[in-house]
């Protein structure tokens, strides 16, 4: 099923997708909600993804971005008893419409709520980076692991701290100048978990956790030995509309990057 899925997701990235990027129309885009963009692509690679995925397990259901837009009661789905697959047809859509990178197309399989398997393709680079629940993650077939970065005095890693409430965004500014380098984001949580998974940076931390956003990136981090918890460090899971996330590439990096950008939030939570 990985290889299906993976030869379904650059059909719609060929088909809905790459012929559009740099070529939208002014109509091709609109606003699903306040500051929240949907483009032609986004609906015609989830339909596509949609049609494919259903057949190849039978009985399973699919929750969308786009879908959940229109219809949000479809998020009860993933606490039910159907086979789900999450999908977010092209992560990253500001970017996209814009016409720059990075974006991302991502799909996760949940069975009885728990993760099971996960995709996330770049589709400029046509990288596709896979995971199946304990049995490790690829990139193009070739397996990978997170490395630890020990002692290592500067940590660099991205906070999206436009949805932070004020007291949190206080914090990690205040924190920021002890940890190393902090970056802005890029406006795509498949990229940032991309880039943890190939050492261009150690953590990330999330207040919005829509679960196509994050439910891929999860289990393609953590089976490849990374860390992802709620800032209480609680366990993540996809049905938990809870806010705040933060992941990392090992167990070290995560508490150190919680105690110092979060320490309040860090001395009482339960491990």
């Amino acid at each position: 099923m990985i290889d299906e899925v993976g030869s379904l997701i650059r059909t719609a990235a060929a088909t809905a997708i790459l012929p559009l990027f740099g070529h939208l129309e002014r109509s091709d885009v609109t606003e699903k909600a306040p500051g929240e963009l949907v483009t032609v692509a986004d609906r015609r690679a989830e339909q596509i993804l949609a049609d494919g995925l259903r057949p190849l397990l039978p009985g399973s259901v699919v929750v969308g971005e786009e879908g959940v837009a229109a219809d949000p009661s479809l998020l009860d789905l993933l606490g039910g008893t159907a086979p789900v697959w999450l999908v977010d047809p092209v992560d990253g859509t500001a970017n996209f419409a814009a016409g720059r990178e990075p974006f991302a197309v991502m799909v996760a399989l949940l069975e009885s709520g728990a993760i099971r398997a996960s995709w996330i393709l770049d589709p400029i680079s046509d990288v596709l980076l896979t995971a199946e629940a304990g049995r490790g993650t690829y990139r193009d077939g070739v397996a990978v692991r997170t490395a630890d970065a020990g002692s290592a005095a500067v940590l660099r890693g991205a906070v999206m701290t436009r949805f932070l409430p004020p007291d949190l965004r206080e914090s990690v500014l205040a924190g920021a100048d002890r940890l190393g380098e902090i970056l802005p984001g890029q406006h795509c949580a498949g990229r940032e978990y991309a880039d943890i998974v190939a050492g261009r940076q150690r953590f990330a931390l999330f207040w919005r956790t829509l679960p196509w956003d994050h439910a891929p990136g999860v289990l393609l981090l953590t089976e490849a030995g990374g860390v992802a918890r709620r800032l209480d460090g609680t366990p993540y899971h996809p049905a938990d509309d809870r806010a705040g996330l933060l992941v990392a590439a090992d167990e070290r990096t995560w508490h150190r990057v919680r105690d110092t950008l979060l320490p309040e939030v860090g001395r009482d939570a339960p491990l």
